[in-house]
């Protein structure tokens, strides 16, 4: 799962996805460049749907998709990741994947717990040719009953990541309750974020549910820069030019 990301600044999404400035509202730009929590509010991408054509739009929402059954927009529940090998079932998710609901969460850098080192030691992931992620991921428009008040969101897909070679390494390992072990590799529960390339963002967001499926893959390594997160510090302002 993903609990933490950076949204790229507006320029680098226009720019990625070859979006218009009309497309971004004064408000909206408000949330670019953020680095983003569960429950924040981040830009994601879809369909226009106020378009009849094909177009994209960027809207804010909370990040934490607010399913149609709810009563109120604070669903106190975790709905920022969806489990893509359940989403169809799911009655938080089920309804906006079988609608077509998808859509791009744009992301500079995203970060996973690793635990290799017996605590929790944070790694960032961006892309190896400095582009953006675009993350799989499903929108849902709730609006309150009581007021008419619209609230947009999303959720982030994942997979399940045991058989790759760095995403398999993330989050702290299941454990055997009995011997408190770690269960093996192919017992435990390793998960990853789903990138669209962009060449598939248009079937991703427009094409049925059987072509969106087949677009749910894990990215090979190469696409990855991983590395432990590096914090600034003392001695990082000390070496910056300038400094006395």
């Amino acid at each position: 799962m993903c609990t933490r990301y950076i949204s790229p600044d507006q320029a680098s999404i226009e720019r990625a996805w070859h979006l218009g400035r009309d497309n971004s509202e004064a408000w909206l730009r408000q949330v670019f460049g953020l680095e983003l929590f569960p429950r924040q509010t981040g830009p994601f991408l879809r369909r226009a749907r106020g378009d009849a054509g094909y177009s994209l739009e960027v809207v804010a929402g909370r990040w934490g998709l607010i399913p149609p059954f709810a009563t109120t927009p604070d669903v106190k529940f975790a709905t920022y990741n969806a489990r893509s090998e359940e989403m169809a079932r799911k009655a938080s998710f089920r309804d906006a994947w079988a609608r077509g609901q998808r859509c791009i969460i744009p992301a500079t850098v995203f970060y996973e717990p690793n635990w290799e080192t017996g605590q929790n030691v944070w790694w960032s992931f961006k892309r190896t040719d400095g582009d953006p992620w675009g993350l799989a991921g499903l929108w849902h428009r709730w609006v309150d009953r009581n007021t008419g008040e619209v609230h947009e969101s999303y959720s982030m897909l994942t997979m399940g990541a045991n058989s790759h070679p760095l995403m398999s390494r993330m989050h702290k390992p299941e454990v055997d309750p009995a011997t408190r072990q770690p269960l093996p590799i192919d017992r435990q529960d390793k998960r990853s974020v789903v990138p669209i390339e962009r060449g598939d963002v248009d079937e991703w967001l427009a094409g049925t549910v059987v072509q969106a499926q087949a677009l749910l893959k894990l990215a090979p390594v190469e696409v990855f820069d991983a590395e432990p997160e590096r914090k600034a510090g003392l001695i990082d302002d000390l070496l910056r030019p300038g400094s006395s």
